[in-house]
């Protein structure tokens, strides 16, 4: 098992991406702390199945959009596991709205403290209960976005390519005290958030056209990166970010 002994904080994953990555940890040994905002049912199903691997759960709520909730949910976690080896930054918030003087300043803030602040706010707990213990590994979930821009997407895209920009900041910063900080670039992965599209068979080809392995991918094929990236396999890699698009970014435009 590549995570025995191992603890986690898995932010968002009561389904999709997050639910993936805390399922896999946990059949390689580590023990997980499953965070929800809204759904308790779905953090209950990702529970029951890490239990399954015979791995101890534990679940916590937390609302994102206050980076000081961000601070309290580290708090807690270590109170509960009583260290954390891997954080996974996953939870996320996407808005459509392109540009417009009457656009809610509120709702773009919304976006980037879920998507940014409260990823920071995690960096800046865990990095030192890390460093104070000798090591540890995070891993920011950021998106294609990162790097190409998408029309209407002005905040979700500035906090996906701010959050890269923090990973690449803190490598340098960590890398000398042991902790080892990635992140992880999906695509169009069939989760909540993308069914819209994927279950609109007009919206679902015209995203398969510009995807080169022309399909979305599953949770799970970011879950495998998500292990790699956790794991001693990945000792010698640190301020690096993995594209998992089949391709999409290697369209130009393709986002």
């Amino acid at each position: 098992m590549k995570l025995q002994g191992k603890t986690a904080l898995v932010t968002g994953s009561d389904s999709g991406i997050g639910q993936a990555i805390a399922i896999t940890f946990a059949r390689e040994g580590a023990d997980v702390v499953v965070h929800y905002h809204s759904d308790e049912a779905g953090a209950q199903k990702t529970a029951s199945a890490i239990q399954q691997h015979g791995r101890r759960a534990e679940i916590l709520q937390a609302d994102l959009s206050d980076p000081y909730a961000a601070r309290t949910l580290w708090r807690e976690a270590t109170n509960l596991l009583g260290q954390i080896d891997i954080l996974v930054n996953n939870a996320g918030a996407g808005a459509s709205a392109e540009f417009s003087p009457d656009t809610a300043l509120d709702e773009f803030i919304r976006v980037l403290n879920i998507d940014l602040v409260s990823p920071w706010a995690l960096c800046q707990q865990g990095a030192q209960q890390m460093i104070d213990r000798g090591g540890g590994v995070i891993i920011n979930i950021t998106s294609v976005h990162e790097e190409i821009p998408s029309p209407g997407g002005a905040a979700y895209d500035a906090a996906k390519g701010g959050l890269r920009s923090i990973t690449r900041t803190l490598a340098l910063e960590l890398a000398p005290k042991g902790v080892r900080i990635n992140n992880i670039a999906p695509g169009m992965i069939a989760t909540p958030m993308t069914a819209e599209r994927i279950e609109d068979p007009q919206k679902l080809e015209e995203s398969r056209q510009r995807i080169p392995l022309r399909r979305p991918g599953e949770p799970q094929e970011v879950a495998n990166v998500a292990l790699f990236l956790a794991s001693d396999d990945a000792s010698y890699v640190t301020g690096s970010s993995y594209f998992v698009d089949g391709g999409l970014t290697q369209n130009v435009g393709g986002a």
